[in-house]
């Protein structure tokens, strides 16, 4: 239902209840079969928050889940992430029987891996953003490795919890999502057709807002703003440009800005200062570094070049 409030879940006991499982083994930590989570048919559209992170493998027939602005099928093997505090969407298809699904989910309580390494470098991991854009298409093979370190993460708080129980999940935790990290920069890699239409769109994107000559009202566009036309995160936007191109979406601006310098340089009697500050520079020695970092030229002598 559109603008319904997102169902806060806290705590991995209360999704279990709420998905009419059995009680998880372990409070913080649990991995889920798919195939025992029964979803709706109703054809509605279901929206969530957590208070815990997940990552999931899934395979799914008639359902379509929506992260950010793009909707995903997921009848191939597909894997995702989320934060705690994201906000997430489930639309169910309207059928007479119900979605399956298969494959895994893994729920991580924030204080399962409090005070230990993984607690300051999980939030390093791009992909805990890009959930809400960018979903991570897996290969047979890349899925059988993630499959295994998730039965390995299975057995361990299957078995009885002794002393070594914590780290040693907590290592098998970090190994997945260090070959997540690799796939996500092998899909920005193969996925070419996909990316570079994201690059074709951010060059219209700049060229149409260089275009009308009014960057004194609305100043220059920011990453940020950028990202959000584009319906990317910023941190996958910035790596998927680094792949493609070898520069950040800052740089794409700031060559525009430079090109547009270039033009008024070129074909108007503007002065520097003046150009400096239609081009949405409160300080023109800050527009003459940045020019001259990327010509090296100062926009005087670039000018007289013309001349």
């Amino acid at each position: 239902m559109k603008g319904q409030t997102p169902k806060r879940i806290k705590t991995i006991s209360e999704f279990h209840q709420f998905r009419n499982l059995p009680k998880p083994e372990h409070p913080l930590i649990s991995v889920i079969d798919y195939s025992l989570i029964k979803s709706s048919s109703d054809g509605n559209t279901e929206s969530f928050i957590q208070d815990f992170y997940s990552v999931s493998l899934k395979h799914t027939t008639n359902a379509k889940i929506t992260y950010g602005q793009q909707l995903y099928d997921f009848d191939a093997g597909v894997l995702f992430f989320l934060a705690p505090n994201q906000v997430f969407s489930i639309q169910h298809a309207k059928k007479e029987t119900a979605p399956l699904h298969t494959g895994w989910l893994l729920l991580i309580h924030p204080d399962f891996i409090w005070n230990s390494p993984l607690a300051k470098t999980i939030k390093q991991y791009d992909f805990f953003d890009y959930a809400v854009n960018e979903a991570l298409f897996l290969s047979d093979k890349e899925e059988k490795i993630l499959n295994t370190i998730i039965e390995n993460i299975r057995q361990e708080y299957h078995t009885n919890i002794d002393d070594f129980s914590q780290n040693i999940i907590i290592s098998q935790l970090e190994t997945l999502l260090n070959y997540s990290e690799r796939f996500y920069k092998r899909q920005f890699i193969t996925r070419k057709k996909a990316n570079h239409q994201i690059l074709g769109s951010l060059e219209d994107l700049l060229t149409d807002y260089f275009g009308n000559d009014d960057l004194i009202s609305k100043g220059q566009p920011t990453v940020q703003y950028v990202s959000g036309k584009l319906n990317v995160s910023v941190s996958y936007l910035s790596r998927l440009l680094n792949v493609l191109t070898g520069q950040s979406t800052q740089q794409h601006i700031h060559n525009r800005l430079v090109e547009k310098a270039k033009e008024k340089l070129s074909t108007t009697s503007l002065s520097v200062s003046e150009i400096a500050y239609g081009l949405g520079f409160e300080h023109p020695q800050a527009f003459s570094r940045l020019f001259k970092s990327k010509t090296h030229q100062s926009p005087l002598a670039f000018r007289q070049s013309f001349n």
